[in-house]
């Protein structure tokens, strides 16, 4: 209630984020190491073919349509559709007598993933972003394999794609969060703090107005040191009704007041000025002489 200073983050604020967002995301998912796989098959009149698909590579995974919004008391939820990613490899098989073996090329096509992130903050106060919920789904994948029975795996192509689908939809949540924690949380847990003073972002706070698609993001200074109740009262602090800014920020004299609390007993504002630090030309000097002008005892 009445925190010192707020941010708003208007829906323009979120899309440009999340334009950024997914630049990076779509370079993380491009790296995703994919695993060896392996079995066998019945196939009518052809019998029992023991297949082997190895060196996945995953040259591209595109994010062509991608939206960001607020989720009220929880965080941003982010919705991508119709991802598309292209896969190459080589295979194996056997059967009988016979092995052979060459290359493949898989089209994922129709992805759809969700993403939740939750705000918060820890004991110390600085803020905290992690992934409460990921789904993936997808909904085509077509491969084609080439070489002398190639025509042999795409009588069971089916097997190979429902598994390949399957490690595709694992692997995508299971580096959003890696990548939601390696980046992201570490990059906000520096935003806090300045000078290697104990000041940090008190009751880190997310709220949402849903209608307008707006967060809200309100906090104060304190002293982790020294955390107590301030002497006098935070003032209401109101926003302007337009939204044509991707960001607003507000203070209020409450904000610049705890600050100063904060700092001073953090040991900020305790400072020691020697004779030294006086430049020589400036003909004032912290001695005797000068000060009994004014302090003659």
């Amino acid at each position: 209630t009445n925190p010192g200073f707020m941010v708003r983050i208007t829906q323009a604020g979120l899309d440009y984020a999340h334009q950024q967002g997914m630049a990076i995301l779509e370079k993380e998912l491009a790296q995703l190491k994919l695993p060896d796989i392996s079995g066998d098959s019945r196939i009518l009149r052809v019998g029992k073919v023991r297949y082997e698909v190895s060196r996945l590579r995953l040259p591209n995974f595109r994010l062509p349509h991608s939206r960001i919004t607020p989720i009220s008391n929880v965080g941003l939820q982010v919705s991508i559709s119709n991802a598309f990613a292209e896969l190459d490899g080589d295979w194996r098989v056997k059967f009988a007598f016979i092995r052979d073996h060459g290359s493949f090329n898989l089209k994922v096509e129709n992805v759809y993933i969700k993403i939740n992130l939750k705000l918060g903050s820890d004991t110390t106060g600085k803020p905290t972003i992690s992934t409460s919920a990921c789904s993936a789904s997808i909904s085509k994948v077509r491969v084609l394999f080439s070489g002398k029975l190639g025509w042999l795996y795409n009588l069971f192509h089916s097997v190979i794609e429902s598994r390949l689908r399957k490690i595709l939809e694992d692997k995508v949540c299971d580096n959003v969060a890696k990548s939601v924690h390696n980046e992201l949380q570490t990059y906000i847990q520096t935003l806090p703090g300045t000078g290697g003073l104990q000041v940090g972002l008190g009751a880190a706070l997310a709220s949402f107005s849903q209608p307008l698609s707006n967060v809200l993001i309100c906090g104060e200074f304190y002293s982790l040191a020294h955390r107590s109740t301030v002497p006098f009262s935070p003032l209401p602090l109101a926003f302007p009704s337009d939204h044509d800014r991707m960001v607003y920020f507000g203070a209020s004299s409450y904000f610049f007041n705890t600050a100063g609390i904060a700092y001073h007993k953090a040991g900020a504002l305790v400072f020691e000025i020697t004779d030294a630090m006086i430049p020589k030309e400036t003909g004032f000097r912290l001695e005797t002489s000068v000060f009994s002008a004014f302090i003659p005892q």
